[in-house]
């Protein structure tokens, strides 16, 4: 069960703007199935880069950890962007259309053309104000840094995006064989806001984030 919404950190009313941001464009800009996927593979950019900020400022007790993030970054890095990838492809093959068969289409160059084009841009930059607060007013602020392992975050960002991106890609699936009305868009939307909610306030407890007194919003 979640807690209250009085007892919420300040970063999940953050997440909760960012990622109520697509709905607005279902409604207002009529996004297809496609661009809502597209916007969130291009979440899962905007996580790894800041879990790769989060391993190089982690303060871990032992010393020859720190000698460990030579190898452990580089590595997340190159594993994570391949992992990032093909998922990357697997969107644009299965909701892409007649853009799968786009020159260079399949290729790192052509997924970031599609997100231009898609005109998400504001979204994206929305989703990376809202993991940039957290990384500096939970992770940094908090002092989440000096409590976390190095390995739990080099597999943190998987386990968000099987949960995550499963739920959205057979939502992505229903929504599509449904005609992809608004509704449908939108519950998608909102089942994904909801997970990664969760996620997140899970994330603080495990961490360790100092709980609120009753009835006030942690600052």
């Amino acid at each position: 069960m979640l807690p209250p919404p009085s007892r919420w950190p300040l970063s999940a009313f953050a997440l909760l703007a960012a990622n109520l941001v697509p709905i607005a464009g279902v409604l207002t800009h009529h996004w297809s199935v496609f661009v809502v996927l597209l916007l969130y593979w291009s979440e899962n950019v905007v996580v790894g880069v800041f879990n790769v900020l989060r391993m190089a400022s982690a303060d871990p007790q032992e010393p020859v950890l720190w000698a460990g993030k030579l190898f452990i970054i580089p590595f997340f890095i190159v594993h994570y962007g391949m992992f990032t990838f093909v998922h990357g492809m697997f969107i644009v093959a299965l909701f892409g259309g007649p853009l799968a068969h786009a020159p260079d289409m399949m290729s790192g160059a052509g997924l970031l053309r599609a997100v231009r084009s898609a005109g998400i841009g504001y979204a994206v930059a929305g989703l990376f104000l809202s993991h940039g607060f957290s990384f500096f007013h939970n992770y940094i602020g908090s002092g989440e840094f000096r409590r976390v392992n190095l390995m739990q975050l080099m597999g943190q960002p998987y386990a968000r995006i099987v949960v995550l991106h499963l739920t959205t890609l057979l939502g992505g699936f229903a929504a599509t064989a449904a005609g992809a009305p608004i509704y449908a868009l939108v519950v998608l939307v909102l089942l994904k806001t909801a997970l990664d909610l969760r996620a997140h306030l899970a994330e603080r407890a495990k961490l360790g984030e100092p709980a609120a007194p009753p009835g006030a919003v942690v600052s």
